[in-house]
């Protein structure tokens, strides 16, 4: 084993173990407890364990496809960051793969970019079908919040997690029979819960059909050219549900935008304009087989159902 090979491995274990270092704080920091107190540390670990399996599954979804088809790549970079209140409070940006060299043909563009978001849906799924089928009683809430039990009804201010269909079709067909499901200003008390809608939202924002994106390869892959198209009309409706999101501060109350998204619109801008300049090779023009074409779709409902107008809100009691 050479030094380059050392140094890599040595990058992307730190990398891990740094990103394991901020989501266990910021698992602590969802039970409301103090994550610079040390003995609090354990209780972190099984919401970091279940949020590096739910980015591992993506990104090694990338990797394994892009080594089929023989496409040089790294192994995923784990991006650590500090849990600060509601400033990135999940303890972590992602993790991201770099390609190294040329993407050959056009299967091989949509077997690499859809493998990572079904992988990441899959394994989100199974997270939070795990934390549905295993709720606790109220009493854990209670346990977190005592105030509660004194009041007539769970509180509504707070952190806000909005609410996808896949989410809502889980919580409805698969919690037992008058278990106590909290409310989505709760949820990310309960890990399973937290990283199962936190994975989606991952998945969401990969699918998008814009440029570099998973979902912007995936509409190259099925549409050719005419995904230039897709991505400018996609950023446009996020610039719109991003406008939106300021009504409320006008006295206009919507539950259909979000400001976050004219953030996102603003990074994914710069993505459309690098796609915009991209040729795709002669081998890239073969259309995609049957059997892709419908997984293609799969990915677009996989969009659809993880996709929230409104994926936080924030109210002050």
């Amino acid at each position: 084993m050479n030094v380059a090979n050392i140094r890599s491995i040595a990058l992307h274990g730190g990398l891990f173990l740094l990103t394991f270092l901020t989501t266990a704080l910021a698992g602590v920091q969802w039970l409301n407890k103090d994550f610079l107190e040390l003995t609090n540390f354990t209780v972190g670990v099984p919401y970091a364990v279940l949020l590096l399996l739910m980015l591992a599954s993506h990104e090694f979804g990338h990797y394994i496809a892009a080594r089929l088809h023989q496409v040089d790549s790294t192994l995923p970079y784990f991006l650590p960051f500090p849990p600060f209140g509601f400033f990135v409070p999940f303890g972590t940006l992602g993790a991201v793969i770099k390609v190294r060299s040329a993407i050959p043909s056009r299967k091989a563009t949509f077997d690499i970019g859809a493998s990572g978001p079904i992988a990441g849906f899959v394994v989100s799924v199974v997270i939070l079908i795990v934390g549905f089928r295993t709720l606790p009683p109220i009493e854990y809430l209670y346990s977190i919040h005592p105030e509660y039990a004194q009041l007539s009804a769970i509180p509504q201010e707070g952190l806000t997690f909005g609410r996808t269909i896949m989410f809502s079709f889980i919580a409805n067909a698969i919690s037992p029979t008058g278990a106590f499901i909290p409310p989505m200003n709760e949820i990310y008390h309960y890990p399973f819960l937290c990283v199962g809608w936190f994975g989606m939202f991952v998945t969401a924002l990969n699918l998008i059909p814009i440029g570099q994106l998973d979902g912007g390869h995936i509409t190259f892959a099925m549409f050719g050219n005419t995904h230039h198209r897709i991505g400018q009309v996609s950023l446009v409706v996020l610039i719109v549900l991003g406008t939106l999101g300021f009504l409320p501060l006008i006295g206009w109350h919507t539950t259909i935008g979000w400001t976050g998204w004219l953030f996102w619109a603003l990074v994914l801008a710069v993505f459309l304009r690098r796609a915009l300049y991209s040729r795709p090779s002669l081998e890239d023009m073969t259309p995609l087989d049957p059997p892709r074409v419908v997984l293609g779709w799969v990915c677009i409902a996989i969009f659809l159902v993880s996709f929230s107008l409104v994926p936080f809100t924030l109210e002050m009691p």
